[in-house]
């Protein structure tokens, strides 16, 4: 069965952007190491989820990088990987190489999970995260920390309603600032 993976970008004190979405304190200048351990997380998956509210922006973004030299290739993976976008909302699919989902959350992924091939990456947002988080979706924990505390915004561990017990697997601390903590749930 396909692990599914969650990349996400978080404060120290805990949120994935500001009140009103902003990500201006997040760490750009990344380094050569960081890029790789994306590139290896990358590797390892062969589909894309996300909520529609992510994907309005995400999608279009790695469209345009792709005439970007320095972001060319990993820019192609992310236009080419097949992503599901899940959503209440969209009825037609604006995208290349998307799928809308639309269906119960729990359903619809641990469909996906049980397909043959690699493992499945999910990038936000916030809602949607927490959405996977509450059902236990979420194999692995890829939880960039980046050394800034905003004070307040949005969370992604809100909509839980029991503990969730996780298991530190891994711990890396790269020379821009961030690091990442990789967990798996406590079995």
């Amino acid at each position: 069965m396909k692990k599914l993976k969650l990349q996400m970008q978080i404060s120290v004190d805990g949120f994935v952007a500001g009140p009103n979405g902003e990500m201006d304190w997040l760490t750009w200048n990344w380094d050569e190491q960081l890029k790789s351990y994306v590139g290896d997380l990358t590797a390892s998956i062969d589909t894309i989820v996300m909520g529609r509210k992510l994907a309005q922006g995400f999608i279009p973004v790695w469209k345009e990088r792709l005439a970007d030299s320095q972001m060319g290739d990993f820019a192609r993976t992310m236009v080419e990987t097949p992503k599901y976008v899940f959503t209440k909302t969209l009825t037609e699919n604006p995208w290349e190489f998307t799928e809308l989902a639309a269906g119960d959350i729990v359903e619809e992924v641990n469909n996906l999970k049980a397909d043959e091939g690699k493992d499945i990456i999910v990038y936000g947002g916030a809602g949607f995260v927490s959405a996977l988080i509450k059902h236990n979706l979420i194999d692995e924990y890829h939880l960039f920390v980046n050394p800034a505390a905003i004070g307040k915004g949005m969370p992604i561990f809100n909509a839980l309603e029991d503990r969730l017990t996780l298991k530190l697997e891994e711990a890396k601390q790269f020379e821009c600032g961030v690091s990442v903590l990789r967990y798996s749930p406590a079995k």
